[in-house]
């Protein structure tokens, strides 16, 4: 099994659709609504809404050479200086979940930026399968484009009321694991919190390192938050990432929830964990409070 496979089965609980329920009836063309086809099925008693009531929020438009990139954006009406957050969407992009995790930072005084890093590659909203998803469009989004990306989008923060100087990031499931390479890349970066990233793996052209590659040398701090009960991120590879950490100076730290697998913050599926969904949260507020960012 390969690593894009792993990730995208520990994400997914084997449970059929709902009765009756056509996955189109999901699709949206708005950023930061409906969910992935591929991500079914939702449970949405657990989905948690976070109302937009004293926020700017939307859809904004980046320009990376050339290339649109859109970007969920929220942020407190008629504020300036903002600490900034970069939310970084699992394999299934930014969806309403998503879109929903940057209100809540944006209700707590945060400028919060969540961009859709596989524009160039589709739309994972649409992909009718993780079969797909991971053919046509996980496998082809590049790290570089990706630190691209966020190195505009940090650009475009500093640009826009946004705190040069508290800058975080934090990132669930793929997301995850950008979150421990972009923290590598741009140690301008004040803060990361790196929810169930893959942290080992192969290598390719697209994926040349992983975070056990860049531990040694990483200089900012980052809470990983994962799961005991992952079946698609083992305890050895956390030991390795502990162990490479290490061998430098940084003061990277791990929660290991015992009573979870992967995706326990993922409220609208069945892998939601609420309690430990609710302290990876306060966690994560205290860890940039910590690091300077809040």
């Amino acid at each position: 099994m390969d690593d894009l496979q792993r990730d995208a089965e520990s994400l997914l609980t084997k449970t059929p659709l709902s009765d009756g329920l056509d996955r189109r009836d999901f699709i949206k063309v708005a950023l930061g609504t409906g969910f992935a086809v591929a991500a079914m099925p939702v449970v949405a008693q657990n989905v948690i809404k976070t109302d937009t009531a004293g926020l700017t929020a939307g859809t904004i438009m980046l320009d990376v050479a050339g290339q649109a990139v859109p970007v969920y954006r929220a942020q407190p009406e008629g504020k300036t200086n903002l600490p900034v957050v970069l939310v970084i969407s699992e394999i299934f992009g930014v969806h309403e979940h998503i879109a929903d995790v940057a209100r809540r930072f944006a209700k707590l005084g945060y400028l919060a930026l969540a961009p859709d890093l596989f524009v160039r590659q589709g739309d994972p909203q649409k992909a009718a399968s993780i079969a797909e998803l991971q053919r046509d469009i996980i496998s082809r989004t590049p790290d570089a484009q990706v630190m691209t990306d966020l190195d505009a989008l940090v650009a475009w923060a500093k640009a826009n009321n946004g705190n040069p100087d508290k800058i975080a990031i934090t990132g669930f499931c793929w997301g995850g694991r950008v979150t421990w390479l972009y923290a590598a890349h741009n140690p301008a970066i004040k803060a990361g919190v790196a929810w169930y990233g893959r942290l080992v793996g192969t290598t390719s052209v697209n994926t040349p390192r992983h975070p056990v590659d860049i531990a040694p040398s990483l200089t900012v701090p980052v809470l990983g938050l994962y799961g005991l009960k992952d079946t698609g991120i083992p305890q050895e590879s956390i030991e390795a990432m502990k162990a490479a950490l290490a061998k430098g100076p940084n003061k990277s730290t791990f929660v290991v929830y015992p009573n979870s697998g992967h995706a326990f913050n993922a409220d609208y599926r069945p892998s939601y964990v609420e309690a430990d969904a609710k302290d990876g949260w306060g966690r994560t507020l205290a860890w940039f409070k910590q690091n300077g960012v809040a």
